[in-house]
């Protein structure tokens, strides 16, 4: 689904930016390591046909989804190499429950640190979405959900390349640092 923002147009005429009548998204989870700008992510594609017939909540396939993003970040930091990894996360309903838990008791070295309500600004990895939805979604159009998520998933392995370019954008860097 397009994110719809400013765009430049012919005086007198109203510039369109298609959109489709689908409910398909795609969802991102992110962890910034904010001393080295290294990026764990995991997306999850959701078609609006598969959510109708799998009888789980939105809640549940997220909270699912968390707990891959969980295990992925664990493997990313081995608990022989970290003792303690802490990631930020907020009052979401899919950051608890059992398969959370489950995700924690396999990766003890992680530690989920509630950040209090309504504050996004004390959410580092906050600050990288914009300029990705703004990189991948404003004012675009992508025939199917596939394409949406390779145009995601082609920024965000930019993104792991270029780990100043991360620093620079959640505010640990100044611009001219990031090159």
């Amino acid at each position: 689904m397009p994110t719809l923002t400013r765009t430049l147009g012919i005086k007198g005429e109203r510039p369109t930016v298609g959109t489709w009548d689908c409910k398909d998204v795609v969802h991102v989870f992110g962890s910034v390591n904010l001393a080295t700008g290294e990026l764990v992510h995991h997306l999850y594609a959701s078609e609006a046909r598969e959510r109708r017939v799998d009888g789980m909540s939105k809640c549940a396939r997220m909270q699912a989804q968390f707990a891959r993003h969980l295990d992925d970040v664990g493997r990313a930091y081995p608990r022989e190499d970290f003792l303690r990894v802490v990631l930020l996360v907020d009052g979401a309903p899919w950051h608890r429950g059992r398969l959370v838990e489950e995700a924690l008791k396999r990766n003890p070295h992680l530690l989920l640190y509630k950040l209090p309500p309504y504050s996004p600004q004390l959410q580092p990895i906050e600050r990288l979405w914009r300029p990705l939805r703004f990189d991948v979604s404003h004012n675009r159009l992508y025939d199917t959900l596939p394409e949406h998520v390779a145009a995601l998933e082609g920024r965000l392995r930019e993104y792991k390349r270029r780990p100043l370019t991360v620093l620079q954008a959640i505010g640990l860097l100044p611009e001219s640092a990031a090159g």
